[in-house]
């Protein structure tokens, strides 16, 4: 077994589901959602995607206690929610205020909570339990968990699925060109994930930012 991965064996399985989900229904949904819908159209669902996760950036910031970044992503959500028309359009990065990413799993991980062994979800992909623990705080962190108004739920359904979908648009061509070059696809896949989570924790630049989540 690999280097703190004692369930290889389970987390390759659980992999191989992942990976023949992708191939049957995510890829090809997300080549149709490529090239049928505008680019500038996928750029304004994802600036309003990004807009509406904002605020679980900003409150990461905060506990991480990075004042500028959390000036930066305040400063973010006012502009891009007004100026950028609710957040369709990304303004804020034309007016010097660049967009980073940002959540709870980082904050364990600058803290110097360790990853914990590899764990690959069906459906979610790699969360080992620094990052599960991260997301679940993260949605705690969300106010549209809270918000209660006519069709918060269909709403929830949409974003989250939107989300997927953007995600996955943006990764095509990436995930497979790692895909064919790589000799097993799994263990490239855990490296790369560890890689640019290490990065980001450490404020480097992992270079494999469009890692195959699977």
């Amino acid at each position: 077994m690999a280097q703190n991965d004692p369930w290889e064996r389970t987390n390759r399985d659980i992999f191989d589901f992942n990976l023949s989900m992708d191939r049957a229904i995510l890829r090809p949904v997300a080549r149709g959602y490529r090239d049928v819908v505008p680019e500038f159209a996928r750029e304004g669902v994802h600036n309003f995607l990004t807009n509406l996760n904002s605020p679980v950036i900003l409150a990461n910031d905060v506990l991480q206690g990075e004042t500028d970044k959390a000036g930066n992503t305040l400063g973010r959500i006012v502009i891009n929610t007004t100026v950028g028309v609710g957040g369709l359009i990304d303004v804020a990065s034309k007016w010097g205020l660049p967009y980073h990413e940002n959540d709870f799993g980082i904050t364990l991980g600058k803290g110097g909570a360790a990853e914990g062994s590899y764990l690959m979800l069906p459906f979610a992909g790699p969360k080992p339990p620094r990052d599960l623990l991260g997301t679940g705080v993260d949605i705690a962190f969300d106010p549209f968990t809270y918000a209660i108004f006519p069709g918060d739920n269909t709403l929830m359904i949409v974003r989250i699925g939107m989300g997927v979908l953007d995600a996955r648009t943006s990764q095509l061509d990436a995930v497979e060109t790692i895909e064919r070059s790589s000799i097993d696809f799994y263990a490239t896949t855990r490296n790369l994930y560890r890689q640019s989570r290490n990065a980001r924790i450490n404020e480097g630049t992992a270079g494999a930012d469009d890692l195959p989540n699977l």
